[in-house]
């Protein structure tokens, strides 16, 4: 039997037991990104969340369908297309690829199915001939297909605004064709060189919102389990995306509404007018992907997160700390892990990963103090707990030398080699032996200034590149 679970659900503000549409099977539908630009480090946060948490259920028991689409036809993909002069489907593919690395190196599991607009516009088309069917969506003057928001049973109730801020919300959806504030465009005739597709009202494209609820009752079905997202879909995207679902199949879309909170930098809201917008990219130069996973998964999904390049740090020098443990136990013999009951509790009581990673440090503890004790049958046992429990976070998957030694990524350009590197700790030990003091120092010095770190050890030395 798959481990029972609490989620906290944005639909009704509570934590509740999970309770599944098919025995031992979940659905998840998770927004993804527009790619229009490099990802920025809120799309990471959403990376490793949802990948942690379709981790848990996999390992815990679970059937897990995890779907994740690319918004891949969207206005601003077609105004930097125009930009650059080039097309906008080779445009979204170009960010898509250095999405699905990025995602990669952030030690993701791709998703199960990753849908993208461009492909779907069959399905929407579709869906949005049943909204008019329905008496949920009307033509405009201008031609284009908006929903009516006035005919959809209890609108607003994903995020509980007032209609004064569902009014505000709404004009990002901007439109003349508008007979209510909060009504948004489904379908939108195409302009002069922007992509286009055909359909029975004419050449367009859809709009923003209908697409997640085309793909999502496509490869999950009409009412499927859990769909995730960041705080700022809530309102319009997610409230608008239960209007269509709910107006088109006439039952109800999603069980359970996850939301991420956001992510500021230096305590301040992340934005390029700001001059502090970080994408991915730029936190893999300075440290692994596992460092960034460990130190998201360090605050609570719901929690805002202050992102801080002192505090990613602080999580790279916390992450070599376990990797050091699992050297000093790599030649223990290998057994079952066990006493993952509280572990896997935490993550059961809503992802609760800070906990999780609590106990995981804790195990690390543990293991070390075994390994002084020379007691090797436990030391054995808490490795194999501490490798699990690492897996299950996304995290401890190197070999614990290659990683100490920045086997995680390239070398920076003109960084010294590994073989030279060895090479001159060999020469520093024979120093050392000789007792040559003066060469010894100078080696470790030399070596400090390609910020490669010596460590000596009963066992000789060792070092890491920082």
């Amino acid at each position: 039997m798959p481990l029972n679970f609490k989620l906290y659900s944005t639909l009704t503000n509570t934590k509740e037991d999970f309770v599944p549409i098919e025995a031992g099977k979940v659905g998840l539908y998770v927004c993804g990104v527009t790619p229009y630009d490099f990802s920025h480090i809120g799309h990471g946060r959403g990376v490793v969340v949802y990948d942690t948490f379709a981790r848990f259920l996999r390992e815990t028991g679970w059937q897990v369908k995890y779907v994740r689409n690319f918004t891949d036809v969207d206005d601003k993909i077609i105004a930097r297309a125009n930009e650059r002069g080039m097309e906008a489907t080779a445009l979204a593919q170009e960010f898509i690829e250095a999405f699905t690395e990025d995602a990669q190196k952030l030690n993701e599991v791709t998703p199960d199915v990753e849908p993208r607009v461009s492909t779907h516009m069959q399905e929407i088309i579709d869906m949005i001939q049943l909204l008019l069917d329905n008496g949920v969506a009307y033509v405009g003057d201008s031609g284009d297909i908006l929903l009516d928001t006035t005919k959809v049973d209890d609108y607003g109730k994903l995020s509980k605004k007032p209609l004064n801020d569902l009014i505000e919300g709404a004009r990002v959806d901007v439109s003349d064709d508008k007979k209510t504030p909060t009504d948004s465009v489904l379908w939108k005739l195409a302009k002069p060189e922007e992509p286009k597709w055909a359909s029975p009202w004419g050449e367009g494209r859809p709009g923003w919102h209908i697409e997640c609820s085309a793909m999502s009752a496509k490869h999950l079905g009409k009412t499927f389990d859990i769909h995730g997202g960041g705080m700022d879909l809530i309102f319009p995207h997610h409230e608008n995306e239960v209007a269509q679902s709910e107006g088109a199949h006439k039952c109800k879309s999603v069980n359970y509404w996850m939301h991420l909170a956001f992510i500021n930098f230096d305590g301040e809201k992340m934005s390029k007018s700001l001059g502090n917008f970080k994408t991915i990219r730029d936190m893999l130069q300075l440290v692994s992907g596992e460092a960034i996973r460990l130190y998201m998964l360090g605050t609570h999904y719901r929690k805002q997160l202050n992102f801080t390049v002192d505090a990613l740090q602080a999580s790279e020098t916390a992450l070599e700390k376990l990797y050091r443990t699992l050297k000093r136990a790599v030649d223990l013999p290998q057994t079952d892990a066990q006493d993952l009951e509280h572990f896997y509790g935490y993550l059961a009581d809503d992802l609760n990963t800070p906990k999780a990673q609590a106990e995981m440090f804790n195990t690390a503890t543990d293991l070390n103090a075994a390994l002084d004790q020379n007691n090797l049958e436990k030391a054995a046992v808490l490795k194999a707990k501490l490798v699990k429990m690492g897996a299950s976070l996304g995290l401890l998957t190197y070999e614990p030398v290659k990683y100490l030694k920045g086997g995680y990524k390239a070398a920076p350009e003109g960084a010294m080699s590994d073989t030279d590197v060895e090479k001159l700790v060999q020469e520093r030990t024979t120093a050392k032996t000789e007792k040559n003091w003066a060469r010894a120092d100078e080696i470790r010095d030399l070596l400090k200034a390609e910020n490669i770190l010596l460590e000596d050890g009963a066992e000789g030395t060792s070092w890491v590149r920082k």
